[in-house]
């Protein structure tokens, strides 16, 4: 074997080229960290302030009246140029200021240009105010750890995924010796503002530190922060005020490019079923936005599941003259047989293979799994508060959480409301596969949530997809469709004559472009008896072997590889859409702080649109806030968006559910959504989800 010459390594290694190439900054990378977003108009001036909206009004929880008394009347207000302010709002606008800001929660592409924006717009200000980064999160303001933030540091992440800069984190200032931490370090810093960046429960945050602050005069700040998309904003009159939190673009991007790659495998391989699990533990939004640019053969909407009613298990009922209340939702084996049915349909045409998305909420809509949910989730947090001891620490194991779910059938303990575990809960609970049961039981989040992103979702329903496949191959009903010139073409080159033996065979013989082999033939004996039947053979004639190798070719091997997207979309780097939107909501804060607003939530208006039409604004925290169940108790927090299946988004992808299933003998649908780029004129302005809705409202 040849031998390189030797060579001299350190010389190599000065080399500019071989410094370039290795250096951990890539080329793309210093691209981006130069790259300017757009602003919007507004910002164009030296001096903007805000216009209160008195046109959009809320339904007010009275828990929320009650819990923040001093921020709940807050109004929507519009951010708007002041050409010519008087001298005491200049003096004002320009003061140094001292800010906080705290990321909170998982990351989402866009983060680090918000910091960007406020920077930028707080320096331009006055170049001596200074910005302050809490590390790894709301813990970095309990333990008053933070950085304080440069033009180099900053500069260093311009347009950058990831929440790098100072990390993040999922506490919650939820208890009085946390708040009472947190005002020390703010006292410590002197600081004016606080911004907080997250979602629901990080804006829940945000709205009580405004209220415990209030007196103190310091400005509270949210920003909306989830891939989930599931922070959207309408006033009581269904008025659109925040189209999307930031991140959901770039998250879903990054998911459909790779799942778009598995759609040009898929097709080239032609064996593998792909079963792709995305992101979204309440809400499908990533799902349809997926569904959008990929055109995946099968993509299910939870909240499309959740209204399903089964007309057939009805009419059943009406004819026995009685009701049948489980014909109302979805259950885990009726959904299986819809993903059973869309395998069969393509194979049929000779499209053994596929794509499947499937949002990582989806057991919250399936009724048996969401009843077990919320019993579990009540069980654990009354366990904890009863015993002031941990669930989950003080049975390990399975068969002890088992054991102890057995106790309840037999023996309620105080507290618990009666039957919440009855024996018929026990038998369908010991049901279901092992590895199932340890994930419904498994240890909730920080929120008491239960965490979907742990439980295998799709190797549940595949587990059942599997087995009912398995009975429609015996029934003869899933088989591989057989191409008619394929077929003619071998039997006439063994010199058979193919219409003689296609009426034998197929039972759409003369019909369709793609063959089906009799329902009642599913073995190469039951082949040979239907040959030995229609005379073609003799009964002791073997099979001919071009006969034989079209029924081996019509037999379907279901395989499937699974994969789940989420952490990878968190960290991607910002689409064009995020970076531009994030930097702007950066800009947007400052100007809320500027004018002295507190229990704001930083929003674009109008993202559903072109950019010209974007509209910063403060949306009030408090009046969006809702009682909601958490660790077994009501508790206030931002309330989630959940698809609407009458948006013209989501209409438009069931419209188009057969023609992407393309179970036809004419080419797959898939869509190529292309790599996330700042630096091209065809790059996509906004996601497909909030264009189709911006045209299907007519505007």
């Amino acid at each position: 074997m040849p031998q390189t010459k030797p060579f001299d390594v350190h010389w190599l290694l000065a080399h500019p080229d071989a410094q370039r190439a290795t250096s951990a900054i890539s080329e793309p990378v210093k691209a981006r960290c130069t790259f300017k977003p757009r602003i919007c108009d507004v910002f164009q001036a030296d001096y903007t302030g805000l216009t209160t909206k008195e046109q959009f009004r809320f339904e007010i929880d009275p828990e929320a009246r009650r819990q923040l008394p001093k921020i709940i009347n807050n109004k929507v207000q519009t951010v708007v140029k002041l050409p010519s302010p008087d001298d005491a709002f200049v003096q004002g606008y320009t003061r140094p200021r001292r800010i906080g800001i705290v990321f909170s929660g998982g990351p989402a592409p866009g983060g680090h240009n918000v910091i960007a924006g406020l920077y930028d717009a707080a320096k331009r200000a006055n170049p001596d105010s200074r910005l302050f980064g809490f590390l790894v999160g709301p813990d970095g303001i309990i333990e008053n750890e933070y950085v304080e933030l440069t033009d180099d540091l900053v500069n260093a992440y311009r347009n950058l995924g990831g929440f790098t800069m100072i990390k993040t984190g999922r506490t919650k200032i939820d208890t009085a010796d946390k708040m009472a931490a947190a005002k020390a370090t703010i006292t410590s810093l002197k600081l004016d503002a606080l911004v907080v960046v997250g979602g629901d429960d990080s804006n829940t945050n945000a709205a009580f530190l405004a209220q415990e602050l209030y007196s103190d005069s310091v400005q509270i700040i949210g920003v909306p922060k989830t891939i989930d998309g599931d922070i959207q904003v309408r006033d009581a009159d269904g008025n659109i005020l925040c189209a999307m939190s930031f991140g959901f673009h770039s998250a879903a991007r990054a998911f459909a490019s790779a799942i778009s790659n598995l759609s040009n495998d898929s097709s080239s391989d032609i064996k593998y079923w792909h079963i792709c699990r995305v992101m979204g533990r309440v809400a499908s939004h990533l799902a349809l936005e997926v569904a959008l640019q990929t055109h995946a053969n099968l993509t299910l909407i939870g909240e499309d599941l959740a209204d399903y009613v089964d007309e057939q298990r009805l009419a059943a009922a009406r004819a026995a003259e009685s009701v049948d209340y489980t014909a109302y939702g979805m259950t885990l084996r009726h959904l299986s047989r819809v993903i059973c049915d869309a395998i069969v349909r393509r194979a049929a045409v000779g499209k053994n293979y596929g794509i499947v998305v499937i949002p990582e909420g989806i057991l919250e809509f399936i009724n048996e799994i969401e009843v077990f949910i919320i019993k579990l989730n009540t069980i654990i947090a009354q366990y904890n508060a009863t015993h002031d001891q941990d669930f989950h620490a003080s049975f390990p194991l399975l068969e002890q959480k088992l054991d102890y779910l057995r106790h309840l059938v037999r023996d309620t303990p105080s507290g618990l409301a009666p039957n919440i575990w009855n024996a018929r809960d026990d038998e369908l609970f010991n049901d279901l596969p092992t590895f199932f049961q340890e994930g419904l039981l498994t240890e909730r989040d920080s929120h008491g949530n239960f965490q979907f992103s742990q439980v295998p979702t799709e190797k549940v329903l595949l587990d059942l997809v599997k087995d009912y496949l398995k009975i429609l191959r015996d029934q003869g009903k899933y088989k591989i469709g057989i191409h008619k010139h394929y077929y003619s073409k071998i039997l006439s080159q063994d010199e058979l004559d193919p219409e003689y033996f296609g009426p034998i065979l197929f039972r759409n013989y003369g019909e369709d472009e793609y063959l089906l082999v009799k329902e009642r033939v599913i073995s190469l004996r039951t082949l040979k008896n239907e040959l030995i039947q229609a005379r073609a053979i003799g009964k002791d004639a073997p099979i001919p072997p071009v006969i034989e190798k079209i029924y081996k070719k019509s037999v379907p091997n279901f395989k499937t590889q699974s994969h789940f997207y989420g952490y990878d979309g968190r960290g991607t780097d910002p689409t064009l859409f995020d970076c531009t939107y994030t930097y702007n909501l950066g800009l947007t804060v400052f100007s809320l702080i500027a004018n002295g607003a507190t229990g704001q939530m930083a929003s674009i208006r109008n993202l559903e649109h072109g950019f010209e039409l974007w509209e910063p604004m403060g949306l009030p925290i408090a009046p969006l806030m809702r009682l909601e169940e958490r660790k077994g108790k009501l508790t206030l927090v931002l309330e989630k968006s959940l698809v609407d299946i009458n948006s013209p988004a989501f209409q438009v992808a069931k419209t188009y559910r057969d023609k992407w299933l393309a179970a036809t003998s004419g080419d797959d649908q898939y869509r190529r959504p292309g790599p996330i780029r700042l630096h091209s004129d065809k790059e996509e302005d906004r996601p497909i989800t909030l264009l189709l809705n911006a045209i299907g409202q007519g505007k």
